[in-house]
């Protein structure tokens, strides 16, 4: 994990993810989101989609995991993040969420990432960016 000075416009981070069906129960139950576009096979079948998909906000969660642990890492505090969903994310899909470093203020610790995920073949799935102020301990 870089310091502040070390990091560099460009600088990227990427984490992939499995939607299994645990993954999609355990974030159904921390959410509360139990919408059976989700977690009911047969009601998905009959939707737009045509079968599950994965809560929109999962691969969402994964670029907070990105921020705390990976780039900048631990001292990040999550200021704001918009989220542009561009295609949806199925059961069985592995999402790869990268977090790209697009401005730095190094004075006040403020940092300016692109935030997306990509599907199965590289398709991406949703895009956005986060600001962060980071202040490791």
């Amino acid at each position: 994990m870089p310091s502040l000075e070390e990091m560099r416009e460009g600088d990227f981070a990427e984490k992939a993810v499995e939607v299994t069906e645990s993954l999609l129960a355990a974030f159904a139950e921390v959410s509360g989101d139990r919408n059976p576009m989700h977690m009911d096979e047969d009601y998905a079948s009959r939707s737009i989609f045509g079968r599950r998909v994965a809560h929109g906000m999962l691969p969402a969660a994964v670029i907070g995991a990105v921020l705390g642990t990976l780039l900048p890492g631990p001292g990040t505090v999550y200021l704001s993040q918009t989220l542009i969903f561009k295609a949806p994310v199925y059961l069985g899909d592995t999402v790869t969420v990268r977090c790209q470093i697009a401005a730095l203020e190094r004075a006040t610790g403020k940092v300016l990432l692109r935030t997306t995920a990509h599907g199965p073949g590289g398709g991406l799935v949703l895009d956005g960016e986060a600001v962060i102020l980071f202040r490791p301990a």
